[in-house]
């Protein structure tokens, strides 16, 4: 086996998906800095959550809107919902583990809101509560997800904003969800402290 070649297999078809995704993103993350911007000038706040692998992405997300990103700024009100090991530790008793995040949503999320959730499939069950919820709290959505969006894709009205990675292949969702990311936290920044370039 040579390692490097499969090495530069793999940066290659990192950078293939990045560029594909780059024209079909670029204007649905664009309108997705907009809605959450509007929403924490309005006081509104940012409630993330990610299924199974994606809930570490989730949590650094709320992390850099609230201690900040590369520019300094004040705080910004957003919780990640797998953070909090005190609350979800009655909910994982719970009958139903797709609860884990609707329940907090149910509790916490209020008109004006934004819900990001991240989902490489668009499938778990834990995310698709979620958006319910959040539809229940009159919130505006915001989904990343990859393959073809699955469940998610279908539960999302036309207020909602749908990021799809363009790939099937696990990593390489991932892997363009973190850019999205970035990119969210720095148009935020780029926004609310009136950035020109």
């Amino acid at each position: 086996m040579d390692l490097i070649e499969r090495i530069s297999r793999q940066f290659q078809d990192n950078t293939r998906t990045t560029l594909d995704a780059l024209e079909m993103l670029a204007a649905p993350i664009a309108g997705a800095i907009e809605v959450m911007t509007s929403s924490l000038l309005d006081n509104g706040k940012i409630l993330v959550c990610g299924g199974s692998g994606s809930s570490g992405d989730a949590r650094r997300f709320a992390a850099q809107l609230v201690n900040g990103f590369e520019l300094e700024r004040p705080s910004l009100a957003a919780f990640a919902l797998s953070a909090d090991a005190s609350t979800l530790a009655p909910i994982a008793g719970d009958p139903s583990p797709a609860a884990l995040f609707s329940r907090q949503i149910l509790a916490l999320g209020q008109p004006g809101d934004v819900l990001l959730t991240l989902s490489t499939s668009g499938d778990s069950s834990r995310i698709v509560d979620a958006i319910r919820a959040a539809q229940e709290r009159d919130m505006r959505i915001i989904a990343l997800t990859g393959i073809e969006g699955g469940t998610v894709a279908e539960l999302l009205g036309p207020d909602d904003i749908h990021l799809c990675a363009p790939a099937d292949r696990t990593a390489r969702i991932q892997e363009l969800h973190l850019l999205v990311l970035h990119c969210l936290c720095d148009g935020i920044d780029c926004l609310l402290l009136g950035v020109e370039d």
